[in-house]
């Protein structure tokens, strides 16, 4: 029996990178978990999004650890279909929602649409994401927690003058906005609501041709510094999915509205 064993948890963008490692230690702690993930490439990004065999894989990596998963491609641009989404899991796994992970994202950077759907991924897929979560929250009563995923970026002025990469620094920044007035009106119902600021993570959205090269050519020695304080290039999933467990377990009941860097000093060496 773990701490969160008869919760269910709710996780976006949970095909792979942060999202499947939140799954999959959210569901080793014991709770149960819905799963929801594009699975489907966006014309802005250049480089591969996940797949169906992503989610597929997170859902075997979840039920190796004997909780139950409900998993669906579901955009979160769609409100609609996010709701019907969040409606069909908790029908499937006891009419309850206790933890939200609000971690779906892109970073298209480059292309000429890349600000409008950066924003609408990031950020309006955040605040679907939470509209549509907390009325069920409200309706079964046992308060929760819900964390956001930002990013150093939602801190710190880091990027480009690019519109992806400034969409995605202002959208990580609206979530701050976002996490703090939730934060307030769900706090008489016992819903905590924080946000996490990975810096750069060892996720499939980092690691891949085009974000590498773009990294390297913000990181010479024309271009700001993008280094962590401590001696260490990325994080792990792991890393991020350890502090989100925290947030939403018991040991931190009393924390709600803080953004929490983990982040290897990145905010503080600026």
């Amino acid at each position: 029996m773990g701490e969160l064993t008869g919760k269910v948890a709710l996780i976006t963008g949970a095909a792979r990178g942060q999202g499947r490692a939140h799954a999959v230690k959210l569901a080793s702690a014991g709770a149960d978990i819905i799963a929801l993930d594009l699975c489907a490439q966006i014309d802005s990004v250049p480089y591969p999004l996940a797949t169906p065999a992503d989610l597929a894989e997170t859902v075997a990596l979840v039920e190796k650890t004997g909780a139950q998963i409900v998993a669906s491609e579901v955009d979160v641009r769609d409100r609609d279909a996010l709701k019907s989404a969040v409606r069909a899991g908790t029908e499937r796994l006891g009419e309850r929602l206790d933890i939200v992970v609000a971690n779906a994202g892109i970073a298209p950077m480059t292309a000429p649409q890349a600000w409008q759907d950066v924003i609408n991924v990031n950020l309006t897929g955040a605040f679907h994401t939470i509209d549509v979560a907390m009325k069920p929250m409200i309706k079964y009563g046992n308060g929760g927690s819900i964390v956001l995923t930002s990013s150093v970026a939602g801190l710190v002025g880091v990027g480009a003058p690019i519109a992806g990469a400034v969409g995605y620094t202002a959208a990580k920044h609206g979530m701050v906005g976002l996490m703090r007035a939730y934060a307030n009106f769900l706090a008489a119902y016992s819903i905590r609501v924080n946000s996490i600021h990975p810096a750069g993570v060892n996720t499939p959205m980092i690691d891949n041709e085009f974000t590498r090269s773009w990294l390297d050519g913000m990181t010479d020695e024309t271009g700001p510094d993008m280094s962590n304080a401590l001696p260490v290039r990325a994080l792990e999933a792991e890393d991020i999915a350890n502090a989100v467990y925290w947030l939403v377990s018991e040991a931190g009941r009393y924390v709600t509205g803080v953004a929490l860097p983990v982040d290897a000093g990145f905010v503080n060496k600026r």
